[in-house]
C-alpha cells in the first residue's frame, strides 16, 4: 500500500452542510453524503483507492507516485472555491472545485480548464458508499452514468464519454486552451426520480458570490486579516446550515499518533466546541450564527437541561454510540476507525461554563433577548449548583477514572460569575446572593486545592502534579487577574514542562506504552489550541513580543490553504488529527483579536472575547425567539 498523502495536503470544500477533501494531487479522498455525519461515498482517506475516490488530473500523472502534484492551488478570493493548477510538457491546465451552498441535491462541480497547449486528462471516480464498504451498480440512465447502493444513488454528468471499468466511472479526454469540461456528481435518494441535469457555470458565480458576501461582514481589520478570514470561512464551512449546528470537525479518525489508536469522530457537535466557535464568530462581527446556534441548543437540550450531553448530532440527536469499522485499516494504518462518540455519555462541567459564556457573550454582542434562553439559563445554572463539586471526565474526554479537573472547576465558577452579571443587567431573574456567595465559594475551593505552592503553578487536578495547558485560560475568562503571581507562575510552569521545543504546547503528559492519566496508550502531537491559548496568556501577561514570535509561528504552521488540524507533529513536522479543525480556527481568531486589543491598550473583555460594533448588510437580529422552544 502506498503511503497516503499528508494531511495538510488535503484541500477542503463544502455546502455548508457536508464537505469533501481534495488532495494536491486531484483526487477527493474523503466525501460523506448527504450529510456531515453521513456514512462516506469516498473513504480512501482512512484506507486505499478500494475505498472510494474520485481523481481528476492530467493522464500523465494519474498514479499517487508524487509526481502528480498540481503547480499550485489556492482559494479564489475570500471563498472555499478550490483551484489546481498543472503544468506539464504540453501545456496547463486548471480545475476548479467546489459545492454549491444548497437548499436540495447535494453536488460536487469539478471543471477542468485549458489554459496553454493541449493537456490529456482523465477522470476516474470510484463511488463505495458505507464508508468502502459497498461496490455499487454502475449503470447508464439516458446517456447519464449512475451509481446506485442501497438507498444512495450517484449521479455524473459531463460532456465527455464516460465508461464503467473495474468498479469505477472513467473519462478520457483532452483540452486546450480556452476549452473548459465540467464534471458534475449528485447525490439523491436511490427511489427518488433523477437530479436534475446542473448547469455548472451560474452555480459557479452563486457559489463566489455566496462566500465573497459572507466574508465581507468580518469586523476585524488587523494585521492577520487574511489568516483570520480564512480560519472564518472554515469555521463557517463546519456549521450545518439547516440547524445551525457546528461540527467540531468534518473528519473522524485522522490520528492523534501515527499508528496510534487515539483516533475519534468528530463530525457532531460538541457544546464546547460550538460555542467557544461562535465566540469567535461574535467577535469578527457575525450574529446571525448566534442566532441560528441558540434555536439550536435550544431544540438539542429540549426541556432536559438534568441530561445535557456534551455533544449531540447536527441536528440533536441524542444517539451517539460508538462502533469501529474494522474493514477499514485506517489512515497509514492508524486503526481502529470510529464512528459514533461514546464520550458523549461523559460529565464534563466545564461545557456549563461555555456555553453560559456564549449566552453572555450574545447578550453584550445585542442580540435580542429571548424568554426561552433566559428560562434555560436558569435551569443550567440551577442544575450545575447542584453538580459542580462532583468529579468530571474534563475538557481532555479522560477515559480513566473521574477526577476533580481545575479546568471543570474554573469554569464552573465562570458559569456563575456570567449568570450574576446577567442577572445584574436585568437580562435573568436569579437568587442573586446565592451565586455571589457560590461564585465565591467556587474560587476560594479552586486556589486552595488546585495550586501547587511550592511549583506556583496551577495543576491539571486537585492533588495532582501533572499539569494542563487549559490552565493557561484562568486570566482569558477572568478568574484571576493577569498580574496575579500564580497567573505568571502558571504560564512559567506550561513552558517549562508542557512546551515543546520549538515552543508548541501539549495538552498535559502522556504516559507512552503505559496507560496515562487518561485512560489511554500512547502519545500525540503539540495540540494546537493549546498553543493559541499559550499566546493569549503571553500577551495578557506582559509578553508581548513573545506573544507575537509564538503566533506567527503558529501561522506558518498551515497548510498551504490555510488550514490547521487538530494538532501538530515538531518531530516529523506535519499536521496530525482531524481536519480541518474548529478549535484550532477558533483559537487563531482569539489569539488574533487578542494581540489586537493587547496592543492598542484595549482592556479584553470578561469572556472570548471583545464584541466589536456591528458591520453588516443583513437583516438585523431584532428578534431571535425561536419557533418552536
Amino acid at each position: 500500500m502506498k503511503r497516503l498523502p499528508r494531511i495538510e495536503q488535503y484541500g477542503l470544500i463544502g455546502d455548508t452542510q457536508t464537505s469533501a477533501h481534495v488532495c494536491d494531487d486531484g483526487s477527493t479522498d474523503w466525501l460523506c453524503l448527504p450529510r456531515f455525519d453521513s456514512p462516506a461515498v469516498f473513504a480512501s482517506l482512512l484506507g486505499t483507492q478500494k475505498h472510494g475516490f474520485w481523481r481528476i488530473a492530467p493522464t500523465a500523472s494519474a498514479d499517487r507516485s508524487g509526481s502528480g502534484k498540481v503547480a499550485e492551488r489556492r482559494y479564489c478570493d475570500d471563498s472555499l472555491v478550490l483551484e489546481s493548477v498543472w503544468r506539464t510538457p504540453t501545456g496547463s491546465v486548471r480545475v476548479l472545485d467546489f459545492m454549491p451552498p444548497r437548499d436540495g441535491t447535494p453536488q460536487v462541480i469539478r471543471i477542468a480548464e485549458g489554459l496553454t497547449g493541449v493537456v490529456d486528462m482523465v477522470s476516474a471516480m470510484r463511488p463505495r458508499p458505507g464508508y468502502g464498504s459497498v461496490s455499487p451498480w454502475i449503470h447508464e440512465v439516458e446517456g447519464r452514468m449512475v451509481a446506485e447502493a442501497g438507498a444512495d444513488a450517484l449521479w455524473l454528468d459531463t460532456c465527455v464519454p464516460q465508461a464503467e471499468k473495474d468498479g469505477a466511472i472513467v473519462s478520457s479526454f483532452g483540452i486546450g486552451a480556452g476549452q473548459s469540461v465540467a464534471f458534475v456528481l449528485s447525490w439523491c435518494p436511490s427511489h427518488a426520480p433523477s437530479p436534475d441535469v446542473p448547469d455548472p457555470e451560474p452555480a459557479l458565480a452563486e457559489t463566489l458570490a455566496f462566500w465573497q458576501d459572507w466574508t465581507q461582514e468580518c469586523t476585524y481589520d488587523g494585521p492577520y486579516r487574511e489568516a483570520v478570514v480564512r480560519s472564518l470561512i472554515a469555521l463557517k464551512a463546519m456549521t450545518y446550515g439547516p440547524s445551525g449546528g457546528i461540527v467540531a470537525a468534518p473528519t473522524t479518525s485522522l490520528p492523534e499518533e501515527i499508528g496510534g489508536d487515539r483516533n475519534w469522530d468528530y463530525r457532531f457537535t460538541w457544546l464546547r466546541d460550538a460555542a467557544t466557535t461562535l465566540a469567535a464568530l461574535l467577535g469578527t462581527g457575525y450574529r446571525q450564527e448566534a442566532q441560528a446556534w441558540r434555536r439550536w441548543l435550544l431544540r438539542a437540550v429540549a426541556g432536559d437541561p438534568e441530561n445535557l450531553q456534551i455533544m449531540y448530532g447536527i441536528t440533536g440527536e441524542r444517539d451517539l454510540r460508538e462502533r469501529e469499522l474494522p474493514r477499514l485499516p485506517g489512515y497509514e494504518g492508524s486503526a481502529p476507525v470510529r464512528v459514533g462518540n461514546g464520550a458523549a455519555d461523559q460529565l464534563q462541567l466545564d461545557v456549563y461554563g461555555e456555553v453560559i459564556d456564549t449566552l453572555y457573550l450574545a447578550h453584550q454582542s445585542g442580540v435580542a433577548h429571548c424568554a426561552d434562553t433566559a428560562v434555560l439559563h436558569q435551569r443550567l445554572i440551577e442544575h450545575l449548583v447542584q453538580r459542580w463539586q462532583e468529579p468530571d471526565e474534563g475538557i481532555w474526554e479522560i477515559r480513566g477514572a473521574r477526577r476533580h479537573f481545575v479546568h471543570s472547576k474554573v469554569m464552573a465558577w465562570v458559569a456563575v460569575d456570567r449568570t450574576i452579571r446577567l442577572a445584574q443587567a436585568g437580562a435573568l431573574d436569579v437568587d442573586l446572593p446565592s451565586l455571589v456567595e457560590l461564585r465565591a465559594a467556587i474560587h476560594q475551593e479552586v486556589c486552595d486545592r488546585g495550586f501547587d505552592p511550592v511549583r506556583n503553578t496551577f495543576t491539571q487536578s486537585y492533588g495532582s502534579q501533572e499539569l494542563d495547558a487549559a490552565t493557561l485560560l484562568i486570566p482569558r475568562v477572568g478568574f484571576l487577574p493577569p498580574s496575579d503571581p500564580r497567573v505568571v507562575g502558571t504560564v512559567d510552569a506550561v513552558l517549562r514542562e508542557l512546551s515543546t521545543p520549538d515552543g508548541l504546547v501539549r495538552r498535559y503528559p502522556t504516559a507512552g506504552d503505559r496507560t496515562g492519566m487518561d485512560g489511554l496508550t500512547g502519545d500525540e502531537g503539540a495540540f494546537l489550541l493549546c498553543s493559541f491559548w499559550l499566546v493569549d496568556a503571553l500577551a495578557l501577561t506582559g509578553r508581548l513580543d513573545q506573544a507575537r514570535a509564538l503566533f506567527e509561528r503558529l501561522l506558518a504552521l498551515r497548510s498551504d490553504l490555510g488550514l490547521l488540524a487538530e494538532e501538530y507533529d515538531p518531530v516529523q513536522q506535519r499536521q496530525l488529527g482531524n481536519f480541518p479543525q474548529a478549535f484550532s480556527h477558533m483559537g487563531l481568531i482569539q489569539s488574533a483579536l487578542l494581540l489586537q486589543q493587547t496592543e492598542t491598550q484595549i482592556s479584553p473583555s470578561y469572556g472570548a472575547v471583545a464584541v466589536p460594533a456591528p458591520r453588516s448588510t443583513r437583516q438585523p437580529t431584532a428578534d431571535l425567539t425561536p419557533q418552536h422552544a
